[in-house]
């Protein structure tokens, strides 16, 4: 019971507790290892109160501070083969107390595939089953190939790493190329419809060609005999071109402004394409009498009258001379006259200058209506019958009008403006009393704010 009791019976081992986010398939019994060595075992996998995983482990050596640790699989094929990797602390750091505990600071949880399947999305998933599907497909019944294509994987793999070598041997260069192919790749992501229309075109256009095939099949056996045919137009085009060298080399300096010209022509004819369109709708445009093209139809007629009216408008303008030659002095007269009656009748903001001119309609006569008793039907003249119209006496010609225009102060004729307008003379136009300073209305304004 002793010699039992020493050998397999009490540890001088240590125990530590690990918290990961989750166990990875731990499971007693697994292997804790140091650089692929073991030193230890896992002992237990509990639950904690915030839902971690809590990971017992007895080791052989004594852990120090900075240690850290990793869940790992052994191979990607099994279940619960699952292994602790330790990475210890540096020897100079305070040893770990037995029972310490390391927290998620210093561990590290396993990304299962399932896991990694997840963050993809349902159509990418459904991508990736169909690539897998599709690789056994390819591979099924055809080992001794997969074999040979095998062979060549190492030698493919080091070629790519010279590749990549080459391309992170200039690192500056590789980050432009990635930059641009992503500007690349994102115009061409924002013509996907565009793309999208050129593949269905490019599927039609292939699968007419594929309706063709018997056509095709005839293109290709007479292809042979035209490109030998073409061989000998093309020997001889070669001395053709030679003598053509010298018409070319006498052009280049004709041509080297050529390019600029073209440039600029560029935005004429862009900016030409509206007037020529307009230009053809007015040569040409659908229906009758609407076009040049039907004008110059009519010219013809037009021609026609006009010989004989032109001669009357000559004779005309000859006898209008000498009325134009004896009205030419007084031009000037009669511009002045415009012009000042302009400035007359106008007016000037705040100036106090205003031609109080404005017209009214008077009424000069009154329509006699069946019954009508207005003094202008039954008196005067009178009386009128129904549907005439009876003279009003001139006197009471205006009785009708308003002059409630006169009531304005200077400055009234616009929306008044505090400290600007209507001008009131500190109050004294406001006091009525006789000419020359009548009484003012300063709420007789235009309407409107």
């Amino acid at each position: 019971m002793l010699v039992l009791v020493v050998l397999f019976g009490g540890s001088s081992g240590h125990t530590y507790h690990l918290l990961f986010q989750n166990g990875g398939q731990l499971v007693s019994g697994n292997q804790v290892l140091v650089a692929g060595q073991p030193i230890g075992g896992v002992d237990s996998v509990s639950l904690t109160k915030d839902a971690q995983a809590e990971v017992t482990i007895s080791v052989d050596e004594t852990l120090h501070e900075g240690t850290s640790a990793v869940i790992r699989a052994t191979s990607l094929s099994g279940i619960a083969n699952r292994y602790v990797s330790v990475t210890p602390g540096p020897d100079n750091a305070a040893e770990l107390e037995d029972g310490a505990t390391l927290t998620g600071e210093h561990t590290t949880s396993p990304v299962d595939l399932d896991q990694l399947f997840d963050t993809f999305r349902p159509q990418t998933r459904a991508a990736l089953r169909n690539v897998i599907q599709g690789s056994a497909s390819l591979y099924d019944g055809h080992t001794q190939g997969a074999q040979q294509t095998y062979k060549y994987f190492a030698p493919a793999l080091s070629s790519t790493r010279r590749l990549f070598a080459e391309l992170t041997s200039d690192s500056r260069a590789f980050s432009q190329f990635l930059v641009q192919g992503s500007k690349a790749l994102g115009a061409v992501a924002e013509r996907r419809n565009d793309l999208a229309d050129l593949t269905t075109n490019a599927n039609q256009a292939l699968g007419a060609i594929a309706s063709q095939n018997t056509a095709l099949d005839r293109s290709l056996v007479a292809l042979p005999p035209t490109l030998r045919q073409a061989n000998t137009t093309f020997v001889n085009l070669r001395a053709a071109l030679d003598d053509l060298t010298p018409v070319v080399n006498a052009t280049k300096p004709a041509t080297k402004d050529l390019a600029p010209f073209l440039r600029k022509l560029k935005f004429v004819a862009q900016g030409s394409v509206p007037v020529v369109r307009n230009l053809r709708l007015a040569v040409n445009r659908p229906g009758q009498h609407n076009d040049v093209t039907d004008s110059l139809r009519e010219l013809p007629r037009a021609e026609s009258k006009a010989s004989k009216a032109v001669p009357q408008a000559i004779g005309g303008l000859d006898a209008s001379q000498p009325v134009i030659e004896f009205t030419r002095p007084y031009a000037p007269d009669l511009m002045g006259f415009l012009s000042k009656f302009g400035e007359v009748t106008s007016y000037y903001d705040a100036m106090g200058h205003y031609a109080r001119v404005s017209t009214a309609q008077a009424n000069l006569f009154h329509y006699c209506k069946p019954g009508d008793t207005n003094s202008h039907c039954t008196g005067g003249g009178g009386p009128y019958t129904t549907g005439q119209l009876a003279p009003i006496p001139p006197s009471q010609q205006f009785n009708d009008l308003q002059f409630g225009i006169f009531t304005r102060c200077p400055g009234g004729a616009t929306q008044p403006i505090g400290g600007s307008n209507p001008f009131t003379d500190d109050g004294s136009l406001l006091s009525g009393g006789e000419s020359p300073h009548p009484k003012c209305d300063t709420s007789d304004v235009p309407p409107g704010p």
